[in-house]
This record gives structure tokens, C-alpha cells and sequence, in this order.
């Protein structure tokens, strides 16, 4: 066995591992507060771009109820912090700079987390679901993504009413863990949020037409066995069509990923191979997005 690190010691080691890196971040957000969006309009900008509703309470295997209803809380108290957001360009979003900490002062509840690869519950738990939608929206323009975590490793849930492929997802912790994306465009950018008893939806907006779209595919998707374990394996590429003449301009694979099931198999709504599948063209599976 390795040398543990510091935050690996104990409880204690671990908070204080963590807010040491929230400290760090934090003085290094100060130093690019300048180039930081702040600027919220309550007015929508008059192109969108991408719209999506991400469902709320999902069947994630065993968890509790309790914790689904709790993300709903506290993703609501999130989505007006967001809402409105402008990304000029030049400039960058940072979602934990306008989201701030999460606290039960603030009304904040408990939720679903992930530590050391498995599920748990903490503060403010469940709002990695916002930061993935806010990603599968700019995935679909040419906004840059600048920071970006996930848990690829693992497949951590069951599919169920998958909208978006697997392995898109983000992975945030407060402050340290952030998702960020560039506007290095001639155009203004903006986020519209909001929460329903159902959804999580979101918008993302322009001031002016694109002359590009883009479409996301998932691709050589399939599970195998690796001895008594199950692992997933898929691509993700996005494809660039000229709006106008319906060419692709581009198309670039974005993510491989490879992650252990960390549920029971008979949750597995697909054929199980034997072995990894070198018959990749025949087990793909696109996922169409208009």
C-alpha cells in the first residue's frame, strides 16, 4: 500500500486538506476577477442556441428519496444565481464564483455526493446535475471549456431516461473542483436557469446567429466483463455543420471513456461481452440530437 496523503489520514486531515484548496482558489479567483462574467441581464438574448430539462428525481439504485428531494431544493436556490448570466467575449464563466458556497444559512440541504468513488451524502449535494447541464449546452457551441472534472472512471448509476450519454457529466466540488468555459467569440453569450417540480431547464443564448451547429454522437458503446467485474466503455465526438450549406465543417472525438459499474449488472440494460469488444463499428450506438 502506498504513503496516504494528508487528507486521507482522518476526517479531520481531509477538511482541512479541503479548505486549504478552497483558499488556494479562492486568492486565485481574486487575482481574475477582471475576466470573470458578473454581468446578468434580466432580459434574454435573442438567439438560443441550445435548450435542455434535465430530469430531477431519477432512479439512482438505492438512493434514498430523501436526498432526491433535497437536490431539488437546492438545485431551486441555485438556478437564480445563474440565471441571466451574460459571457462577453473575452471573458470566463465560473460557476462556483456565482453559486458561492453551499450552506444550510442559505437553505441548502443534504444531497447525493461522490468520495473515493462512491456515493455519499454531504451539503449541497446533488449539484454536479447543474453544472452537467450547463456543460451538454455548451457542447452544442463554440464556447471553450476551460475546466472540466467527471467521474469516467466509474459508472456510478443505472441508466435511467438517459438524455445525455454517458460519461458527459461533470464533477464539482466547492471551490477547488470548478466547470469554466471561455468565450473566445465575437458574440455575447448568456445562460437562462430555472427549476420546476419535475426539471432542472436551461437555455443558452446569443446576441447573434451562429453560422455554425453542432451535433454530439456517442459512439462504440458497449458493456464487457473483466474477470468477476463489468466496465463501460463509449466515445463521444461533436460534429460542426455549416448552417447554411449543411456541410460538416468539423468533427472531432471529445471524450473516450472507460469506467468500472458500480451497480449490480442485472441493472444492465444492454448485452453484457465477454471481453472488451473489438467489434466497435457493430456494438455503436448514436445518440441523435437535433
Amino acid at each position: 500500500m502506498g504513503r496516504r496523503l494528508f487528507g486521507e489520514i482522518s476526517p479531520l486531515t481531509y477538511r482541512i486538506a479541503s479548505e486549504r484548496m478552497i483558499l488556494l482558489r479562492h486568492l486565485r479567483n481574486v487575482r481574475d476577477r477582471g475576466s470573470i462574467s458578473s454581468t446578468r441581464s434580466e432580459e434574454s438574448l435573442p438567439i438560443t442556441v441550445y435548450r435542455h430539462n434535465s430530469l430531477i428525481r431519477r432512479r439512482l439504485g438505492n438512493v434514498e428519496t430523501e436526498l432526491q428531494d433535497n437536490k431539488a431544493v437546492s438545485l431551486g436556490l441555485t438556478a437564480p444565481k445563474i440565471d441571466g448570466i451574460l459571457i462577453a467575449p473575452g471573458e470566463r464563466f465560473s460557476f462556483w464564483s456565482l453559486a458561492g458556497r453551499c450552506s444550510a444559512r442559505e437553505g441548502y440541504r443534504e444531497g447525493l455526493t461522490i468520495s473515493n468513488g462512491r456515493p455519499t451524502r454531504g451539503m449541497g449535494g446533488g449539484m454536479c446535475q447543474f453544472t452537467n447541464l450547463l456543460h451538454w449546452m455548451v457542447l452544442h457551441s463554440p464556447l471553450t471549456v476551460v475546466e472540466h472534472h467527471h467521474h469516467n472512471g466509474l459508472d456510478l448509476f443505472p441508466d435511467y431516461n438517459r438524455q445525455i450519454p454517458w460519461g458527459t457529466g461533470t464533477s464539482i466540488a466547492f471551490n477547488y473542483l470548478d466547470y469554466q468555459v471561455e468565450n473566445r467569440t465575437d458574440r455575447t453569450f448568456q445562460f437562462r436557469t430555472w427549476t420546476t417540480d419535475e426539471y432542472l431547464g436551461g437555455e443558452l443564448r446569443v446576441d447573434r446567429e451562429l453560422p455554425m451547429k453542432f451535433h454530439i454522437r456517442e459512439h462504440d458503446a458497449y458493456f464487457y466483463e473483466e474477470g468477476a467485474d463489468v466496465f463501460r466503455h463509449n466515445r463521444i465526438s461533436r460534429i460542426e455543420r455549416d448552417k447554411r450549406t449543411g456541410q460538416v465543417v468539423s468533427s472531432a472525438l471529445i471524450l473516450e471513456n472507460e469506467g468500472k459499474v458500480a451497480y449490480d449488472r442485472s441493472l444492465i440494460r444492454a448485452e453484457i461481452l465477454p471481453s472488451r469488444s473489438p467489434r466497435r463499428s457493430e456494438e455503436s450506438a448514436d445518440l441523435p440530437i437535433a
